[in-house]
């Protein structure tokens, strides 16, 4: 997965981190658990704060 694969990388938190609530995670710890995820095969500075919202919206979705 890389950075653009907002839904996947959306799907892979929900699954992986169910406990955690997206509307209260900071962008630092969002991009952390992205990071983390096995799949997860990018540069770290191709991600930016545009990015980073467009993850935590499609996760709130998954979540709803």
């Amino acid at each position: 997965m890389q950075w653009t694969d907002v839904t996947d990388i959306a799907i892979e938190l929900f699954e992986s981190h169910p406990d955690v609530d997206p509307l209260a995670i900071n962008f630092v710890d969002l991009r952390k658990h992205v990071m983390a995820l096995q799949e997860f095969d990018d540069n770290p500075d191709r991600c930016g704060e545009k990015i980073l919202e467009a993850i935590q919206a499609a996760w709130i979705e998954e979540r709803d």
